[in-house]
């Protein structure tokens, strides 16, 4: 008969087994791509699932930034604009958005916030055909005489539906003293002030998360800037997710299969390392937003 001990063990090998097999499973294919980033051969189709050390170069990522006809470089700061100013916009709504619905009291307020999370559990891409409709009216999307309008289109696309994304900040809002509030406005500061000059700087947790997960989001998507933007012939105007994606193209992915790869590796480091620095706040923030509901 299995002492306890022993079925302890056994248990604990079998879950680091499994949990093993998970790791290599999520690994291999981040691996592989990183090592086809540096593979001299551009094509899809090999002969080897890794490149040989002897055949690996950094010619990938020197034609990400010295092709002309494909400007990456040009397409990182459209991204990185479009990202920018859609999580300041979205974090700006959700905050508050979120505070109102924590502290005010209002005709409606319960029905307005059953109605919003309802309306954040269809995917952004149901309505995309319509807003582009409505966006090229005003020429802001696929509009070729003055493309630079598309970037402005889409952080409004991104950001102007963010206050629906309310439940986890008002959950974390919930857990902030109402007391502060209440000692604040006998002293005669405004709701205003109060948010403003109180709650928010005790919020930074919750922040970190908001701005994480509003700038993740369109440094990303494809679906959107491709509906948007896919139709401009200027690739200079073009995301990091539509440029990368014209590269698997018939026409062109056996010269630039690996400058795929090389610009996907590129564009995960900024994430990579956002997360790396502000790990420690967003676990705090998406767990004491979780606390109250």
């Amino acid at each position: 008969m299995i002492g306890l001990r022993s079925k302890r063990i056994l248990t604990d090998t079998v879950i680091y087994v499994i949990l093993a097999a998970m790791v290599v499973i999520w690994l291999f294919p981040l691996l592989w791509m990183i090592m086809r980033s540096f593979d001299s051969y551009t094509g899809v189709t090999t002969s080897y699932v890794l490149p040989k050390i002897a055949d690996l170069t950094i010619g990938n990522y020197k034609k990400l930034f010295t092709d002309q006809s494909y400007p990456y470089g040009s397409w990182l700061i459209n991204t990185f604009i479009i990202a920018v100013g859609s999580c300041v916009i979205s974090t700006l709504f959700v905050l508050m958005v979120s505070y109102a619905l924590s502290r005010l009291r209002f005709s409606m307020r319960k029905k307005l916030m059953n109605i919003a999370l309802v309306l954040g559990l269809f995917p952004g891409f149901l309505s995309m055909i319509a807003l582009f409709y409505i966006f090229q009216l005003f020429g802001l999307a696929a509009n070729e005489d003055t493309p630079e309008l598309n970037i402005i289109g889409l952080i409004l696309v991104y950001s102007l539906g963010a206050g629906t994304g309310y439940y986890i900040v008002k959950g974390f809002f919930d857990t902030v003293p109402a007391a502060i509030d209440e000692a604040a406005r006998i002293d005669g500061a405004t709701k205003n002030r109060v948010f403003w000059q109180m709650i928010i700087p005790l919020s930074k947790p919750i922040i970190i998360y908001t701005i994480l997960t509003n700038f993740i989001g369109p440094w990303c998507d494809f679906v959107l800037a491709k509906v948007f933007m896919g139709q401009v012939g200027n690739a200079k105007w073009w995301t990091v997710a539509v440029g990368l994606q014209n590269f698997l193209s018939r026409e062109l992915v056996n010269d630039y299969f690996t400058s795929f790869c090389a610009g996907g590796v590129l564009v995960s480091i900024p994430i990579v390392v956002l997360y790396m620095i502000m790990q420690k706040f967003y676990i705090v923030g998406i767990t004491g937003g979780a606390a109250k509901g």
